[in-house]
């Protein structure tokens, strides 16, 4: 009986991976991930902000006579204002920060709080700067500093973090 031979291939006609593929076969790298879910989680969370600005706009009607699409309007427009006015843009800068800090705890490669709290302080100074252009009452600054960032920031950090874990058990 004959043993069969063994066929060898050169080299050369073996194909080898495109090195633009190669990236793709290895995990990203930690710090760039971070970056990238940092930057998508400031869009996702200023989405969220701008929506709800625009939606309070149709839920509760400005004062009449008044132009909101300027800061010079917005200013006129404060003294007119009841508590009623200040509920989206609290709840704008509240739900803005938790989704953005949601994102950042939830895909980070690594430092999910260090990032959600960026997310938060970003915000923050956000925040911060139209309490200093715009003369709003100051019951509401205090709010909004105090409760729509940093404690939604932790919030988020938490749910997400939990989220994961809750997926872990599932799987």
């Amino acid at each position: 009986m004959r043993s069969p031979s063994l066929v060898t291939i050169p080299s050369s006609l073996v194909p080898r991976p495109s090195p633009l593929a190669l990236p793709y076969l290895r995990p990203m790298n930690p710090i760039l991930k971070n970056i990238l879910v940092a930057v998508a989680a400031a869009v996702v969370g200023s989405i969220a902000n701008m929506s709800l600005v625009v939606l309070g706009g149709f839920v509760v009607p400005p004062p009449p006579g008044y132009d909101l699409n300027t800061m010079e309007g917005l200013a006129a427009a404060m003294p007119q204002m009841q508590p009623m006015h200040f509920l989206f843009p609290f709840l704008a800068h509240a739900v803005g920060t938790l989704a953005g800090a949601f994102i950042a705890a939830r895909f980070a490669a690594s430092r999910h709080l260090q990032i959600s709290l960026i997310i938060g302080s970003l915000f923050f100074v956000g925040g911060l700067q139209m309490v200093m252009e715009l003369p709003s009452p100051m019951w509401f600054n205090v709010l909004d500093l105090g409760l729509a960032y940093f404690p939604m920031a932790l919030l988020a950090h938490k749910l997400g973090r939990s989220s994961m874990k809750s997926e872990f058990k599932n799987n």
